[in-house]
């Protein structure tokens, strides 16, 4: 039988090897405002970053093979740290989550390096560059429709370096304090005149712990905090209220004396005789419709004689001139009930607390971090439990439904589900530019069980924290450099009770609180910081 011969279909010759799957690697920068970035891949393709947004790598990653993604070259002109967030894994797709988030470094813009500084007043009414205020912790701050920062009070130094609580009022803007109103002078009492009239002699009694709003006209308002009586020979709690606008002060209502119980009425109905109960240290926000909202705070609830009372877990509104009790209890040292997290239940409410932090989202919804209370089990310490509050209703997001929990810090840079800060009061957050929160400080927990001040710096975004800056030791001090220039190795010392703000160009600012000097010694500081976006 003669032979088969058999060739391949269409005579070639051989077959040819497909090309090998490879997949790209991409990502986002976010908040770059300096010149010089170099990202890297893998130790070798690098590839320049000049704005916002949208990066590419050139060589293309094999199928199954590794990614790592780093900085060759922070930028600079302002300088910043950019760290990069899901930065390394394996090819089995093209890769496009790689995040590259750059921050500015600390520069130490004003105030001493050293604690317990008395106030340089100047002249009523007058900027100029020798002006600033005197070291101090709780003050009352806002931010006006221009984009100047607004201090009022707190407990610290005057003018002659005497300690006490004081109502000096404060502007910074362009560079340069102006003492605005109120006295030079510690433990000053108020001047309330008529309730709802404005006038140029009216003006709050010394004090700290207050909580303040803005209302849609750009007034300001703020209620209540620890402090001097109408007499100037008493302190204890305020619930008065107070609007300043056009220059002038009103009171707007609560009482002139100190220590005042509540008055709840119905829960749910607004009436003209409920008000809050004196307290200091409570959270305060307004919602998209302009109402202002108050919670919890150390003070007096409805049935406790003297008015001293103790952590507070109500929850008000003020409306057209009226306070509604919407949630909470009236009584005070009341248990969190946190229901499942991440599920709203009408019958979910924070624990009583002083000292948390606050913010608002993009969707109007209020979140809730940390503070000094009773937890679920009645234990009365510091928290790390973060809650929503949107529709009526409270949801535990996450953190520990128990108190005195230590703060997971991971790597920094990088964001994990598990990360979370330790419980702690008195923190200062800030929203950025994005919408992102920014958590610094406080009094708690860091990450080996000790507790103490704190100087970390985190970020809270898309559902994780994550380990921006400082330390996770407590009772760090603070590395100064050279002021008005920025270092990697500038750092605010630990602290609490300090007040922060953002101005009109996105920037982070940072003033006071209780903590730790250059020298590492700890008491009230006037230091003020900034971080450039």
């Amino acid at each position: 039988m003669a032979s088969l011969s058999l060739t391949a279909c269409g005579g070639g010759g051989g077959t040819t090897a497909p090309p090998p799957i490879t997949y790209t690697v991409s990502g986002t920068v976010f908040d770059l405002s300096g010149a010089g970035l170099v990202l890297q891949n893998d130790g070798g393709n690098s590839t320049s970053v000049g704005t916002n947004g949208g990066f590419t790598f050139t060589a293309p990653v094999a199928k199954g093979g590794p990614y790592k993604v780093t900085v060759l070259t922070q930028p600079s002109g302002p300088s910043q740290n950019c760290t990069v967030i899901n930065a390394s894994g394996i090819a089995t797709a093209n890769i496009t989550n790689v995040q590259v988030v750059c921050i500015s470094e600390w520069t130490w813009v004003g105030g001493a390096d050293l604690i317990d500084k008395k106030g340089s007043y100047g002249t009523q009414g007058a900027a100029a560059p020798g002006n600033t205020p005197g070291a101090r912790w709780g003050s009352v701050t806002w931010t006006d429709t221009t984009g100047n920062f607004w201090l009022f009070g707190g407990y610290g130094f005057d003018s002659a370096g005497e300690l006490g609580y004081l109502n000096d009022l404060w502007r910074f803007g362009a560079g340069e304090w102006t003492w605005i109103s109120g006295s030079a002078v510690i433990n000053q009492p108020a001047t309330y005149g008529t309730q709802g009239t404005a006038a140029p002699g009216n003006v709050p009694s010394a004090r700290f712990g207050s909580v303040s709003w803005m209302d849609g006209a750009g007034s300001f308002w703020f209620f209540g905090g620890e402090g001097i009586d109408s007499t100037g020979s008493l302190y204890g709690p305020h619930n008065d209220m107070w609007k300043f606008n056009a220059g002038e002060w009103t009171w707007m209502g609560g009482s002139n004396l100190l220590s005042q119980n509540g008055t709840y009425g119905t829960q749910g109905m607004a009436a003209p005789s409920n008000t809050p109960g004196a307290r200091q240290s409570p959270v305060a926000w307004t919602d998209a419709s302009g109402d202002f909202w108050l919670f919890g705070g150390m003070g007096a609830d409805s049935i406790v004689a003297d008015g001293t009372g103790g952590w507070l877990n109500d929850l008000w509104k003020y409306s057209s001139g009226e306070w509604t009790w919407t949630g909470g209890s009236n009584v005070v040292n009341q248990p969190g009930i946190y229901g499942v997290q991440g599920t709203a239940a009408p019958s979910n409410i924070p624990g009583a607390r002083i000292g948390a932090v606050s913010w608002f989202d993009a969707a109007g919804d209020l979140w809730l971090f940390g503070g000094q209370g009773i937890d679920s089990t009645g234990t009365a310490s510091f928290f790390c439990d973060l809650w929503r509050y949107s529709a009526g209703e409270w949801t535990w997001m996450g953190g520990s439904d128990v108190a005195n929990q230590i703060g997971v810090y991971g790597v920094q840079g990088t964001s994990t589900p598990s990360n979370l800060p330790g419980a702690r009061r008195n923190a200062v957050g800030w929203i950025d530019a994005h919408g992102t929160f920014w958590l610094l400080g406080g009094y708690g927990f860091d990450s080996t069980e000790n507790f103490d001040r704190l100087n970390d710096l985190w970020k809270y975004s898309a559902g994780e924290w994550t380990w921006m800056g400082g330390s996770n030791i407590i009772d760090q001090a603070g590395v100064y450099g050279v002021q008005s220039t920025s270092s990697p190795s500038n750092v605010p010392g630990a602290r609490e009770n300090a007040f922060g703000w953002v101005d009109a160009h996105g920037n982070l600012w940072l003033l006071g609180g209780y903590g730790y000097d250059s020298a590492g010694n700890r008491d009230i500081l006037n230091d003020l910081w900034e971080y450039k976006p």
